[in-house]
């Protein structure tokens, strides 16, 4: 029995756990709903926002891709390959580059040296799912020109703009279309750099005129179209200095490309002028402290011969060299480079006055240009 006289004390409530679960749960409610505002916040943060209209530039050049992509083709070089167990000849790619549209029946402009090493091509429409084999039309290796054709329907065949390259300006916005390391339909921007450059063909003979761009150009663009901001075609484009992009491409002008395209399409070739005379190599005078071109022959019954340029008679008895030109039409010449610049826009039937050092003196000699082989 209790002690009456004890006062009574009041007893604490039993320790549970109850009170840190519903601790635990509600740190755990807070915990969530901050993670789901953080989450909320984020999203709002990252949505997608409407960038409004593109600026005038750039639609301009979307447009300009859209119309002139279309003429621009990838050209496929192949060589033959025969397989040693079964003796089966079958192509094997070798080598890719650019070529663009001319006309309606199916001729494709090119580099020369795209083409230069190979017996069969392919081309491949912007469509990317249209192959042709390719014939070789013409070429003209001094300007690394090269007119393919294929057998394509019209409605597939969309000719390039054709433009000029006579009022071209440095620093206007040109347009580069090709297949750079195989990756069809690129399109890189620039600038016209400088104008009139010069540079060696594979032939070694100087392609005058020819437009300098900062616009990227790599293995795989040659033979492809440098166009202006209207669209048209104003250059091929044909290589870049060093083995890589550095921001200097050059390419063929368009005035030149439109005077030889039409007559590789109706000759197969373009036409060469020259005087009839077989050079020395420049280092023949230049061993001798000359400076101009060395006449090693002429031909018989050509212009030279019949004005009288005197060739070399170089035998094991004696050694006479020939005339030496120093000037043609009053232009300094200094070696066969400059001789070809002076010549090159000149057809056959003009006529040039050759300054050639003879005996001592210098003698004026006109000489009337022929078409040559």
């Amino acid at each position: 029995m209790p002690d009456a006289d004890r006062p009574l004390r009041p007893r604490p409530a039993p320790t549970t756990g109850v009170n840190w679960l519903l601790v635990i749960l509600l740190v755990l409610v807070t915990g969530l709903l901050w993670r789901d505002r953080a989450l909320r916040e984020a999203a709002e943060r990252q949505a997608v926002i409407p960038r409004g209209d593109l600026a005038e530039d750039e639609k301009s050049t979307i447009a300009l891709f859209k119309e002139a992509a279309p003429s621009v083709v990838h050209i496929t070089s192949l060589a033959l390959q025969r397989d040693a167990l079964r003796q089966n000849v079958y192509n094997l790619q070798k080598g890719t580059g650019t070529g663009f549209v001319w006309d309606k029946q199916g001729h494709i402009v090119t580099n020369y040296h795209v083409i230069e090493k190979f017996k069969a091509n392919r081309v491949m429409l912007s469509d990317r799912v249209s192959f042709y084999d390719a014939t070789t039309v013409g070429i003209a290796r001094d300007k690394d020109l090269a007119v393919l054709k294929i057998d394509a329907p019209e409605d597939k065949l969309t000719p390039l703009l054709l433009g000029t390259s006579a009022d071209l300006q440095v620093g206007q916005k040109v347009f580069a279309i090709g297949n750079p390391f195989g990756f069809d339909q690129t399109l890189t921007t620039g600038v016209i750099s400088a104008l009139g450059r010069e540079i060696l063909s594979v032939t070694q003979r100087p392609i005058q005129g020819m437009i300098q761009t900062d616009a990227a150009i790599n293995p795989g663009n040659s033979g492809g179209p440098l166009i202006d901001s209207a669209g048209r075609m104003i250059g091929v484009n044909t290589l870049i200095y060093g083995e890589v992009n550095a921001g200097i491409g050059f390419a063929v002008p368009a005035d030149t490309i439109r005077k030889i395209v039409p007559q590789l399409i109706e000759h197969g070739k373009v036409e060469r002028i020259g005087v009839g005379i077989k050079i020395w190599e420049d280092w023949v005078p230049a061993s001798r402290g000359w400076q101009g071109v060395l006449v090693q022959d002429v031909v018989e019954g050509g212009p030279a011969a019949e004005a009288g340029i005197r060739p070399s008679h170089i035998t094991d008895e004696e050694e006479v060299f020939g005339d030496l030109i120093v000037a043609a039409n009053r232009k300094p010449v200094r070696n066969g480079r400059d001789l070809y610049r002076i010549l090159d826009p000149l057809k056959a039937g003009d006529q040039v006055i050759l300054t050639v050092v003879r005996d001592g003196g210098e003698k004026n000699i006109p000489v009337t240009l022929q078409a040559i082989e």
